[in-house]
């Protein structure tokens, strides 16, 4: 059985029995028109042709432990050839280098746009399907074509710009994100160089009407959270003020609740001549277990709809997406130092592949969700990765006549793993964990040689 029909087959978890729904979440069509919409069918039958290619890259965001010729041949992803049952480890680079990053984003948007929303529709709060916006790095292999395209951070003061260089070069990444799931809508990644905002902006048309969009405070920018509240309908923003956001009381709702104007600076209205000279936001404060206290700012202008309370208490949730991002690398990639790509579009077409297959298992974790009657972030995330490798290991070489069986038992033994639920205000100030290491540190090849 091929990887692609075992990864349906396992996602079918509502009627495992009906083989015909074992091709239901990432239908086949999709990757046709995948391959069609960017030119990259196979003309002819290759041992590794390009629709195959599609679930080895998957395959390896999903199997991080095992080497990628590995997944080629545990997965039976090469094509049967008499006297040459396996596919030579130099044609899998070659076969995912026809391939390209392009089919991968078009398959990861087609299906995430569906299950992320489908997701977040499920599970609203006043009418409003609830998001979250925030941005993360991810480190990858120190070759040449890396380090000029993606480049890294700089650290220190020292003349020598070799000492200050990364030792890894970095991708900045921006998703969107279904909070009450953890399903990812859309994402965006490129150079380090670029900031977060640079990125959000590109996501600005995936956030859908009537919805909510939880970000960081450091996104506060006029050019992006004034198109996101006027450009669709009921369309709204949420965030923490910075220490130094300044506003005009214009109506007092009640004492920390507050109708106000602020000034856009001379700088970003000559950056984006549309821009008006003030805008209006709410500003709701709220006090911390600490006992210091702290304003949010929203696009939510109407105090009976939306009341200040339950605003407060939302905010929270935006710690979703770091979670997330967390399941992402502390699980998916097992916290390596790197991903294994070593040229920049084999890097995009790895991040693409690692973003589908994490939406894979959280769309099953949703599924079991609904069947064990819990919300979709009580399904530990790590018993489910685990048990769903498991899975798809033994579904490549089962017979299929026992593979309704073992899905039953699947969904049985993942039900075990529900986790209680969650504790309310809790906190966890951020902090150093571990301290820099005494050794020096090893320069990147590309200039210690220059």
């Amino acid at each position: 059985m091929r990887l692609d029909e075992s990864l349906v087959a396992t996602a079918a978890l509502a009627s495992p029995e009906k083989f015909e729904d074992f091709r239901k979440h990432i239908d086949p069509k999709w990757i046709e028109e995948a391959l069609a919409a960017t030119g990259t069918a196979s003309l002819r039958r290759r041992r590794l042709p390009a629709e195959q290619v599609i679930w080895l890259v998957l395959g390896i965001g999903l199997f991080r432990n095992r080497p990628i010729a590995d997944v080629v041949a545990k997965l039976d992803l090469a094509l049967p050839k008499p006297g040459s049952p396996t596919v030579v480890p130099s044609a899998i680079p070659q076969a995912r280098e026809r391939l390209g990053e392009e089919p991968m984003e078009w398959l990861f948007s087609r299906c995430a746009r569906q299950w992320a929303y489908q997701s977040a529709d499920q599970d609203r709060w006043r009418g409003l399907a609830l998001y979250g916006l925030d941005g993360s790095t991810l480190r990858v292999p120190d070759s040449p074509e890396n380090r000029t395209h993606f480049g890294g951070h700089r650290n220190g003061s020292s003349d020598d710009p070799r000492r200050n260089e990364s030792a890894y070069p970095i991708v900045r990444v921006v998703a969107l994100m279904a909070l009450r799931s953890h399903l990812i809508a859309d994402a965006k990644f490129g150079p380090y160089r670029h900031q977060e905002l640079t990125y959000a902006k590109q996501l600005m048309e995936s956030i859908p009407e009537n919805s909510l969009t939880i970000l960081d405070r450091f996104f506060i920018d006029a050019s992006f959270l004034i198109p996101i509240a006027t450009q669709k309908r009921n369309r709204h923003w949420l965030m923490r003020a910075k220490s130094n956001t300044r506003w005009r009381v214009l109506e007092s709702f009640a004492p920390n609740d507050l109708l106000a104007e602020m000034k856009i600076s001379g700088q970003a209205r000559e950056r984006d001549a549309r821009l008006p000279q003030t805008w209006i936001v709410r500003v709701i404060q709220y006090q911390r277990k600490s006992g210091t206290t702290g304003w949010l700012l929203t696009s939510l202008v109407d105090a009976k709809l939306y009341p200040a309370e339950e605003i407060v208490e939302l905010y929270s949730e935006r710690w979703e997406i770091e979670l997330g991002y967390d399941e992402v690398k502390t699980e998916l990639l097992e916290r390596e130092e790197t991903i294994r790509s070593k040229s920049p579009g084999s890097v995009n077409q790895e991040l693409w592949g690692i973003l589908l297959a994490y939406n894979l298992v959280r769309l099953e974790m949703e599924r079991i969700a609904q069947e064990a009657n819990v919300e979709p972030l009580r399904i530990s995330f790590v018993n489910a990765l685990r048990l769903i490798q498991d899975e798809w290991l033994w579904a490549a070489v089962a017979s299929p006549g026992a593979i309704p069986k073992r899905l039953r038992e699947l969904r049985a033994s993942v039900k075990r793993f529900i986790l209680p639920p969650r504790r309310k205000g809790r906190t966890y100030p951020r902090a150093v964990k571990i301290k820099k290491s005494n050794y020096a540190r090893k320069l990147p090849r590309l200039l210690a040689t220059a």
